[in-house]
């Protein structure tokens, strides 16, 4: 994930910070408690396509 990208997008729902998880290539954002998948090479940052995390940045069973 480009250092530059992380530094210009923000979450959709929030607009707060996203961070890269590099373990599972997806965007996290540690406000809401969501993430949002990497296709491609692209971030798809579309709030009905995020899944909620649990405390430990684990997928939850609720998604939304």
């Amino acid at each position: 994930m480009d250092g530059r990208l992380l530094e210009i997008i923000a979450c959709p729902i929030c607009q707060g910070r996203l961070q890269y998880d590099k373990q599972y290539e997806r965007l996290i954002c540690r406000f809401d408690h969501v993430a949002y998948s990497i296709k491609e090479g692209i971030p798809v940052l579309l709030p009905e396509t995020a899944v909620m995390l649990n405390e430990d940045n684990h997928i939850s069973k609720d998604i939304k």
